[in-house]
């Protein structure tokens, strides 16, 4: 096995995806189009989607991560909005695009366009998450977008799986359909619901932080392949067991903590580039295959296909959000209200992903009788291109509609002395546990080190409140920045002088790499206390 072009891949996303940090050009959005310039450079390894690698392999830890990250407390505070989406507006999706596109294209069979309404119906959680953190959208708007993203695969897969029994001849009814989705969703789960107590139970007995991590690599691999392995959504399971992890971290050792964080986020930004790096790199192989149909007529299509999605969306998202305040009282009274532009940043935010390349490249060559699958070809230029449409006219528009709406963002003031008062609360525990412990002759120590302690504590409280004081009229400093410079600059004198000892041979490399860990650790403390992270 030639393990060159995977290697290619992983650098030339990566390499891409720092340079957009760089660009005001969001991160997706330049790898689908160095994707896409990089399909037609001479050489390039030809990259095929392959839905049994990207389901089983890639979207499990995506989700996962995505999930950890989530909030359970907000997304049940939003859970209708969040279900309407994710459940209602996918199947909806689906039937309209669907017909849509069987009114709209010429000889495709409404069976193979249901096909395609199911594959372009659910928005990617990837590019919903990274759209969300790059533009700043309000909080409310980023958890439902983003519930709505690791629910509605689910959805989409199980509707897709219907509408291919019907298009591939194999027979379906409304009440296999209706089955076939309640064993997806309740048995998924089910299956998330039963890993995750034991999981956690796992991950909070072992206490080596290598076993830990390689625990949680493992976690929504585990969640994905249980629930398929019973014909369960294995999307829905991997959600389930992120979402209660995610929320009984802090009962984790510190250590795991600290090492997980650094490795999802690699594992994150490695998949996530090269994710939307294969995106673009799949245009060759889809124009290829279009057959009977001209690339003018098919790209005609693809813009009515694609304008049916956009148009679909608000007419879902505006009734759901409305009817339901309209018609009950208790809804009104718990929900906060809400204007018509957060409706407007939700159908517009409607951006397609990988997924849905993946599910079309799944849709067999033949059907059950042994013919041509029709519109096969079709059916994956279509998806290809609503993908890329989302991706460029929605992803590169959504920041600009951001701002001429002026929606409120998030308030950092208002964060950070909540964060202060927060901390205050906390140290005045910690300061009356001190008190308390000390008084126990077990824990006698001598002054300088217990008033170590007490200045550590003093420290953690008054950090925050220093990022409310004003700036150095010098610097432009904050004395929060300044205390971290300060500090980091004392940390590298040090570095230096142990390397230094090292390199005259008074010291060994062990111990030179012990001290360093313990200066890098302090160091680490230093930014997370000081940056409030």
């Amino acid at each position: 096995m030639d393990a060159l072009p995977l290697v290619a891949l992983i650098a030339g996303s990566a390499a891409t995806a720092g340079l957009a940090r760089r660009t005001p050009v969001p991160a997706p959005l330049l790898l689908v189009a160095v994707g896409l310039l990089a399909s037609y450079v001479p050489g390039v390894p030809t990259y095929t989607l392959d839905a049994h690698v990207v389901l089983p392999l890639l979207l499990p830890p995506l989700l996962y991560t995505a999930a950890v990250d989530s909030s359970y407390l907000d997304l049940r505070a939003n859970l209708r909005p969040v279900a309407l989406l994710s459940v209602g507006y996918v199947l909806f999706a689906t039937v309209a695009v669907g017909w849509l596109a069987y009114l709209l294209v010429p000889d495709l069979p409404l069976t193979a366009a249901l096909v395609l309404g199911a594959v372009i119906a659910p928005p990617d959680a990837v590019t919903a998450a990274a759209i969300a953190r790059r533009v700043g959208l309000p909080a409310r708007v980023t958890t439902i977008l983003q519930g709505e993203s690791l629910v509605n695969d689910a959805t989409a897969i199980t509707a897709y799986k219907v509408a291919l029994a019907a298009a591939v001849g194999e027979g379906v009814s409304w009440g296999a359909g209706v089955r076939e989705f309640l064993l997806a969703s309740v048995g998924g789960i089910a299956v998330g619901l039963l890993l995750m107590g034991p999981l956690h139970w796992l991950r909070t007995r072992l206490k080596e932080p290598l076993l830990q991590n390689t625990l949680s690599l493992l976690i929504p691999f585990v969640a994905y392949a249980a629930a398929e392995r019973v014909h369960a959504s294995g999307v829905l399971a991997v959600v389930v067991v992120a979402l209660y992890l995610g929320h009984r971290s802090w009962q984790v050792d510190f250590a795991t903590r600290l090492q997980e964080a650094a490795v999802w986020k690699m594992v994150a930004f490695v998949l996530e580039s090269a994710v939307f790096a294969l995106i673009g790199l799949q245009l060759p192989f889809v124009l290829k295959g279009l057959g009977t149909y001209s690339v003018t007529d098919a790209f005609g299509y693809a813009v009515l296909v694609f304008l049916a999605v956009v148009v679909v969306r608000f007419v879902w998202v505006y009734p759901a959000t409305y009817l339901p305040r309209w018609l009950s009282r208790r809804i009104r009274e718990r929900e906060p209200g809400t204007d018509w532009t957060s409706p407007l940043i939700v159908g517009w935010a409607g951006m397609r992903g990988v997924v849905s390349l993946a599910i079309a490249f799944s849709v067999p060559l033949v059907t059950a009788d042994g013919t041509a699958f029709p519109a096969r070809n079709l059916v994956l230029f279509l998806t290809f291109t609503t993908v890329i449409g989302t991706l460029v006219v929605q992803g590169l528009t959504l920041p600009l509609l951001v701002r001429v709406l002026k929606l409120p963002g998030r308030d950092r003031q208002t964060e950070t002395l909540a964060e202060a008062q927060a901390q205050n609360e906390a140290s005045a525990a910690a300061e009356a546990r001190l008190d308390e412990l000390l008084a126990d002759e077990r824990n006698r120590l001598p002054q300088p080190l217990a008033d170590r302690l007490r200045t550590a504590l003093e420290r953690r409280r008054n950090a925050v409140w220093e990022r409310l004081g004003a700036a150095n009229p010098v610097t432009g400093e904050s004395a929060d920045d300044t205390y971290r410079r300060l500090a980091g600059e004392m940390i590298e004198a040090e570095r230096e002088v142990f390397v230094r000892l090292r390199d005259e041979r008074r010291i060994d490399d062990e111990m030179m790499r012990t001290l360093l860990r313990r200066l890098d650790l302090e160091e680490a403390a230093a930014y997370r206390e000081d940056a409030g992270g």
